[in-house]
């Protein structure tokens, strides 16, 4: 199932951290960069963060297995985060939460996204939701992110 998290709430953010810290390490070894914003990240640092988080529960212990999160600016709502444990990997819950997102994005005219560039199973997840590369940049040496954007047409 999947619901708003609120993340200003300790044991929420733990909660999202505890899911995030597992799925980047698994990010920063196909890229081959640790050093990846979102494993610095503290319980402190999500809450600050100003975006919205939606978590897909285990139907049965309502345990967290994956999230996303997002900001809307100028009509265009920018993923920031789509995480799953690697525990949960191969089940459908990256897909489900993409999936959900673009339901909210009622009021958008494009949804953007950004991955490690080396991050095959992330761009596939993309292009299969209709997202087309737009570019790559070099955020750090040998670091290399494609940014990826889907036009709403309603």
């Amino acid at each position: 199932m999947i619901k708003p998290i609120q993340i200003k709430l300790d044991h929420n953010a733990k909660m999202v951290l505890d899911v995030q810290i597992p799925s980047y390490l698994v990010e920063a070894e196909l890229i081959q960069s640790h050093d990846l914003p979102p494993l610095r990240d503290t319980i402190v640092s999500l809450q600050q963060c100003d975006e919205t988080f939606y978590g897909y529960f285990d139907d049965n212990s309502m345990q967290l297995l994956g999230a996303i999160s997002y900001k809307i600016e100028d009509a265009v709502l920018d993923i920031h985060r789509l995480i799953v444990h690697p525990d949960s990997f191969r089940r459908g819950i990256a897909n489900d939460l993409l999936s959900y997102i673009q339901t909210l994005a009622t009021d958008c005219t494009k949804i953007i996204v950004s991955t490690g560039a080396a991050n095959v199973p992330a761009k596939e997840l993309y292009l299969k939701h209709n997202f087309h590369a737009i570019g790559v940049i070099e955020v750090l040496p040998n670091l290399f992110i494609t940014s990826f954007e889907k036009m709403i047409v309603r």
